[in-house]
């Protein structure tokens, strides 16, 4: 109930008013039955955006820290995200993947759509980088279509560290849905695992523009991050001789 009130009462009205979305594609939404849709990940505006446009209810794997935060601020965040029943997720190593995946097959069972972004983590710098291979087990293990989507526009709207969104004419665009029927069997394999991955993402890359980078986002964050430090303390430059 508070899903719904929150889409249609307060935050669908003020997201259009603010954003002005343009939706292209949205009959490529299976209207019955289970779905994965998988998209670039720009802003956290992301997560209130496309499930206040699409006619069905979708349920997102979020990153655990929303529910896990400290303070006024740390305790309304994670109320909010369990009301609207979106899923915390661990992503600080493999058997927490693993859990993912079990949580994101659960929704599918209920012939649920499913919403994640395949990047594991929302883009730093505007472009996409390489995604991970539990958006595949999912679907092959499910055997349910996956829907590709970018956003447009929702970067400028509020890039990272940016606390409110600017106005911003954003765009949401969805790809015919991607049937890999034909790998039926071939969950396990990982050369198959990355072969869909790959397809979902460079579907996602033909809807957005954006530019494509062939690694992960987290390790290109942490590299950056671990060269501001080394700046920061001078390991970053050379040393002058002091006579």
């Amino acid at each position: 109930m508070f899903y719904q009130l929150l889409k249609y009462v307060v935050l669908g009205p003020l997201l259009r008013l603010l954003f002005r979305p343009r939706i292209e594609g949205l009959d490529r939404i299976p209207e019955t039955g289970p779905a994965i849709v998988a998209g670039n990940h720009l802003s956290f505006a992301d997560h209130f955006l496309m499930p206040a446009m699409l006619r069905r209810r979708i349920t997102f794997l979020a990153k655990a820290e929303y529910f896990t935060g400290r303070g006024v601020k740390g305790r309304l965040t994670a109320a909010f995200f369990r009301s609207i029943g979106q899923i915390p997720v661990d992503r600080s190593g493999r058997e927490a993947g693993q859990a993912a995946i079990r949580e994101g097959l659960g929704v599918l069972s209920r012939d649920e759509l499913l919403g994640i972004y395949p990047e594991g983590t929302r883009s730093h710098d505007g472009r996409l980088y390489k995604g991970k291979v539990g958006v595949a087990a999912m679907a092959l293990r499910a055997g349910v279509p996956v829907v590709p989507c970018a956003m447009i526009g929702s970067f400028e709207a509020q890039p990272p560290g940016r606390r409110l969104p600017r106005p911003h004419r954003i765009t949401i665009r969805f790809g015919e849905p991607l049937d890999f029927s034909r790998y039926d069997g071939m969950e396990n394999e990982k050369a198959i695992l990355r072969a869909v991955t790959d397809q979902i993402m460079y579907e996602i890359l033909e809807l957005s523009g954006q530019e494509y980078v062939d690694r992960y986002a987290a390790e290109v964050k942490a590299e950056e991050a671990a060269e501001r430090g080394e700046r920061a303390s001078g390991r970053g430059f050379p040393r002058l001789p002091l006579s």
